[in-house]
């Protein structure tokens, strides 16, 4: 009797198990023709997937989140706030019309200005699809870019990127432009191969006002830069970073987070950052997103999500850091990222802040506007990653000792470590409702700001939506 009615509570069990959920509903791309179609995000036991159908392509279900903390609790609402001066108008509706249109929800917090598309690496992951000759912008198109990005968003952080934006001699130049301009804070994006060997050039942007260095940084073994990269570039990476703290300018460490290259070095990447001094400001973690041709969709064993990447950093690195640390964006789209802020302690652990460095949000419950968002975040980044004081400088205070509130804040600033990562996604991936939120906005060549997402985005085939609309002069 006993074993009967166990064998029947297992399959009542069995017959129980929950069939798949509409969690919402979006609206997103074919990959194969771009066409905007319906979508939802449907769980599917721990999983969730992305489910859209194309009449003519058919079917496309793709994984977007696997496991806890579980998407339905990871939300941070925010009230829209449309751009202050758009650039384009609604017609096709997103992702066509971008440029800002007068729909989008998020001001630009980061803008991205591509000075080359030449690099000296040639790495199969590229979202820029950067090639080995261009005919680079002059200052002039570049200053024009900078001045419409200020009319649109006013003082933002300002990356500069490529292809390898170091291989353009005048680069230095370049960030005296946007300095010039009234710009506060210039990030540099580079894989630090000309910064590792020229002193003369990095001491150059330094002197010229870069802040930080967005330093690809994807591991801390060669053999993850040679199955990502193709070479050994450990050695190099360190260097960067000896030389940053030389010159006072912050790093980065950004690491494409491929799935069975280096998801276990995770925890390694975040010591090394955490152990590498005042100098790295933090680390970033970037799930590989697909572009370019792919005769077959990427297999969802291809991709890692951001609640894997959080509960791997809890186990890899013993607890130093836990995955309930780790809490939805302010500025973006809740969905496309996470982050936390901790303070450097002398035994070498990592305590968490309490404010994750969101000073700027709202303190009580009401819910912050998306422009309140973005003006934390920008404020955030602006004294979170740049180099921490060194105590010297000039002046009539220079050396002067601090006083007791100085001294505490600037202790806080100078051991402030964030961790984080940003979900790019490709034409599988690509979430409409995301795309109206991000805050991330690379420069076109007509002026246009496009948010990072859809100006990246291919085809199955290779196609571009926004990257290829006009040649750069």
């Amino acid at each position: 009797m006993h074993a009967t009615t166990h064998s029947a509570t297992r399959e009542k069990s069995l017959s129980k198990k929950a069939a798949p959920l509409v969690l919402s509903r979006t609206r997103s791309l074919c990959p194969q023709c771009l066409r905007s179609v319906e979508a939802g995000r449907i769980r599917d036991g721990d999983d969730v997937y992305l489910v859209k159908e194309c009449p003519e392509h058919g079917e496309f279900r793709t994984i977007i989140w696997r496991g806890n903390p579980a998407m339905e609790t990871w939300a941070r609402p925010k009230t829209p706030s449309t751009p202050s001066e758009p650039f384009t108008v609604r017609e096709r509706g997103c992702p066509f019309d971008c440029g800002l249109c007068p729909e989008h929800a998020q001001h630009t917090c980061s803008a991205l200005v591509e000075v080359t598309s030449r690099c000296n690496l040639g790495c199969p992951v590229c979202f820029a699809s950067a090639e080995g000759q261009s005919n680079d912008p002059d200052h002039a198109t570049i200053g024009v870019w900078l001045d419409g990005v200020m009319r649109a968003s006013g003082d933002c952080v300002i990356q500069l990127s490529g292809g390898e934006p170091t291989v353009r001699d005048d680069l230095p130049e370049i960030v005296v432009l946007a300095r010039n301009r009234g710009f506060s804070f210039i990030q540099l994006n580079t894989n630090g191969l000309r910064l590792a060997q020229d002193d003369a050039f990095f001491a150059a942007l330094a002197e010229a006002g870069v802040n930080a260095l967005y330093l690809q940084f994807d591991g801390v073994s060669d053999a993850v830069y040679e199955a990502i990269r193709g070479r050994p570039l450990l050695d190099i990476k360190k260097r960067v970073v000896e030389r940053a703290a030389r010159y006072g300018v912050g790093v980065v460490l950004v690491s494409t987070v491929v799935p069975g290259v280096n998801d276990g070095d995770l925890g390694a990447l975040l010591r090394y950052g955490a152990q590498a001094g005042p100098i790295v400001r933090g680390v970033h973690f970037q799930p590989v997103s697909y572009f370019g041709r792919y005769p077959h969709p990427p297999a969802d064993a291809d991709r890692i999500t951001l609640p894997e990447i959080m509960r791997s950093l809890e186990a890899q690195t013993n607890g130093l850091v836990s995955a309930g640390d780790f809490t939805p964006p302010g500025c973006e789209h809740a969905l496309c990222s996470f982050h936390a802020t901790y303070l450097r302690q002398d035994d070498g652990r990592l305590r968490l802040r309490g404010d994750s460095g969101e000073c700027c949000l709202p303190k009580n419950k009401a819910i912050p506007t998306a422009e309140q968002g973005a003006i934390a975040a920008k404020t955030f980044t602006t004294r979170q990653w740049s180099a921490p004081s060194c105590g010297c400088g000039s002046g009539e205070n220079a050396g002067a000792p601090l006083g007791e509130m100085d001294a505490f804040l600037e202790h806080v600033r100078r051991n402030s470590f964030t961790v984080s990562a940003m979900a790019f996604q490709d034409a599988w991936t690509i979430d409409l409702e995301r795309v109206q939120g991000c805050c991330i906005h690379c420069v076109a060549p007509d002026g246009r700001l496009v948010p990072f997402c859809a100006y990246n985005l291919t085809t199955a085939a290779g196609r571009s939506l926004h990257r290829d609309a006009g040649a750069r002069p």
